[in-house]
C-alpha cells in the first residue's frame, strides 16, 4: 500500500483508540470503574460495538490502556516541571508537590488501586523512582540533600510518604506533607 494510505489508517486508528480512552475516562469519572461496560465506551466514542471489539477485546484491556495512558501523561508532567526549575532543591520540590497533587487528585476506588498494580503501572512506578533517585542524587552531589542514606532509598521513602496524599482531605494538609517529606531529605545537622 501507498505510504500515505498506510499514515492514514494509523492515524484513523489511533483517533478511534484514543476516543475510546477518552469515553472510558469520562464514564470512571462520572460512574466509577463499575459503570464501564462496552456499550457505554461505545457509545462515549460515537463508534459501533463490533469496531470496538476491533481495537479491545474488554473492559478490562480498555482501563489498563486508559490507566497507561495516565501514568504516562504523569510522568511527562513531572519532567516537564523538572526541565522548568532550576536549582536541586526547587526542582525536587516542585516534582514532589506536582506527584502529591497527582497522589491526592486520584481515585480511591478499588478497582483503580488494583490498575496500579499492574505491569505497566510497575515499569512506571520504576521510571519514577528513577527519576525521583536521579534528582536527589544530583542534590546530594551539590551538598543539597543528606548524603548518609543512598538515593535510592530516600526516593523510595518519598515515593511512599507522598503516596499518603491520596487520603488526605485538604490541599493544606497535601502541602505539609510535602513540606515535611522535603525536610526530611536535608542534610542532617
Amino acid at each position: 500500500m501507498p505510504r500515505l494510505w498506510n499514515e492514514t489508517i494509523e492515524t484513523h486508528r489511533d483517533a478511534v483508540r484514543q476516543a475510546v480512552l477518552d469515553a472510558a475516562a469520562n464514564l470512571v469519572a462520572g460512574h466509577g470503574i463499575a459503570g464501564v461496560t462496552m456499550s457505554a465506551i461505545a457509545q462515549g466514542a460515537g463508534i459501533g460495538r463490533a469496531t470496538l471489539y476491533k481495537y479491545f477485546p474488554d473492559v478490562e484491556s480498555i482501563l489498563l490502556a486508559w490507566h497507561e495512558r495516565q501514568v504516562q501523561a504523569h510522568l511527562s508532567e513531572l519532567l516537564k516541571i523538572r526541565e522548568q526549575t532550576v536549582g536541586a532543591r526547587e526542582q525536587l520540590g516542585a516534582v514532589l508537590h506536582a506527584y502529591a497533587f497527582m497522589s491526592h487528585a486520584g481515585h480511591v476506588d478499588a478497582e483503580v488501586a488494583r490498575l496500579h498494580h499492574s505491569r505497566h503501572a510497575g515499569q512506571a512506578q520504576q521510571h519514577l523512582l528513577d527519576f525521583l533517585a536521579e534528582l536527589i542524587h544530583e542534590g546530594s552531589a551539590a551538598g543539597v540533600f543528606r548524603a548518609d542514606v543512598a538515593a535510592d532509598e530516600l526516593a523510595a521513602f518519598c515515593f511512599h510518604a507522598l503516596g499518603a496524599a491520596a487520603g488526605l482531605t485538604s490541599p493544606e494538609a497535601v502541602l505539609r506533607l510535602v513540606t515535611v517529606t522535603l525536610n526530611a531529605l536535608e542534610q542532617p545537622a
